[in-house]
């Protein structure tokens, strides 16, 4: 029984749990936060503008069935701008520096067929200059540094 409750501590309190466990808490504010700006600031300038706070009283009746399209229209409205709120907060965070925003994960070396980083300029194996699914504009300036850095290979 000793042996079982080292076991769940050292699995519990292990990095890679208390890491997720603590991601998932500021996920979950930080979710509170985007959420709140859309439906109190965004939705309420919706309100401004249109004259309601949501368009979830439009209804059509067919066949005597009532089809709330209003009720769909503010959902997605409400996706929309949750997104977009959410766009706009990554930009932000990734300009001024916050986060950590590098690709994470594997891709296969197209020359040696190693695994090396997905952002990875120069695969680690046989030296190859490798193409990142996405290169931003900060990747780009470290690529061309890199390149001015590094003598030529002949």
């Amino acid at each position: 029984m000793r042996k079982l409750w080292i076991e769940f501590k050292a699995f519990a309190l292990g990095g890679n749990m208390l890491d997720l466990a603590l991601g998932f808490i500021m996920g979950t504010a930080f979710a509170a936060v985007v959420q709140s700006l859309a439906k109190n600031l965004l939705m309420q300038l919706v309100a401004a503008i249109f004259g309601k706070p949501d368009f979830s009283r439009f209804s059509l009746t067919l066949n005597g069935a009532e089809i709330r399209y209003g009720a769909f229209l503010t959902d997605f409205l409400n996706f929309l701008m949750m997104a977009a709120v959410l766009f706009v907060m990554v930009k932000l965070m990734k300009k001024i520096g916050l986060g950590n925003f590098r690709a994470q994960g594997q891709m296969e070396c197209p020359f040696c067929k190693e695994f090396v980083s997905s952002d990875a300029l120069i695969c680690k194996w046989c030296t190859a200059e490798l193409e990142p699914a996405m290169v931003d504009q900060e990747e780009e300036r470290r690529r061309h540094s890199f390149r001015r850095a590094a003598p030529e290979q002949v």
